[in-house]
């Protein structure tokens, strides 16, 4: 590579190009060289961040991280993998607005694995699987950017306005304020766009109450503005 790191950053994200053969060492000094140079394009900016070119260990990560925090206003909020779908789902959940407790909410990275409890006041974001067995309970919405294959209950303080998205939706049982869904259901909360049962289904999708009935649909970006 011609450069040591090369930035890319939209509204919603930061994106580090980084050379793969250059030193740990020398590669945080070339992070932190990029941000103090772009720090004031940035102002103090909440963004996601991931990684391209170099394969990373969760230290490496961190140290990245830090990195950047010592070096400029920017508040790193997640990292993500690059990814289109990803960049969508942090989109919508982004443009809340900022005095609403609930719409950023809280990051979880990690596997949630059976037996496991994830509880919280605000939103919660999954960066991760969450296995049968395991369980989030979210007064605000529930975001797993990973597998769905336990129990998820969105709105517990009784709100039905609250989602539940995940980029693969095989859940046990699903709650949004005052109604259940349970895998048994899914004729019903699948909504009209129904698989065969040998046919998986991997595509992204989120979980809404409409008519007193959970419905999974797909996720698209006209859907995301209205959520």
């Amino acid at each position: 590579m011609s450069q040591k790191v090369i930035l890319k950053s939209n509204k919603y994200g930061i994106n580090l190009i980084l050379d793969p053969e250059i030193p740990f060492e020398e590669l945080l000094s070339a992070v932190a060289g990029k941000f103090q140079e772009a720090d004031s394009f940035f102002k103090g900016a909440r963004m996601a961040l991931s990684f391209e070119g170099r394969k990373l260990s969760a230290w490496e990560e961190q140290q990245i991280v830090e990195t950047i925090s010592r070096n400029s206003d920017v508040v790193i909020v997640c990292i993500v993998e690059n990814d289109v779908i990803r960049e969508q789902i942090l989109k919508g959940l982004m443009e809340e607005p900022a005095e609403d407790a609930l719409s950023i909410g809280q990051f979880y990275k990690g596997t949630l694995r059976s037996g496991q409890l994830l509880e919280c006041e605000r939103s919660i974001i999954i960066l991760g699987d969450v296995n049968p067995g395991a369980k989030i309970v979210s007064r605000g919405n529930v975001v797993v950017l990973g597998a769905l294959k336990g129990n998820a209950y969105a709105g517990a303080g009784g709100d039905n306005q609250a989602f539940i998205a995940a980029l693969d939706m095989d859940p046990v049982q699903l709650k949004i304020g005052d109604v259940i869904g349970r895998s048994a259901d899914k004729a019903l909360w699948s909504g009209s766009k129904k698989k065969k049962k040998t046919e998986p289904v991997v595509d992204p999708q989120v979980a809404v109450v409409k008519d007193d009935n959970i419905y999974i649909e797909p996720i698209t970006k006209g859907l995301l503005n209205h959520l």
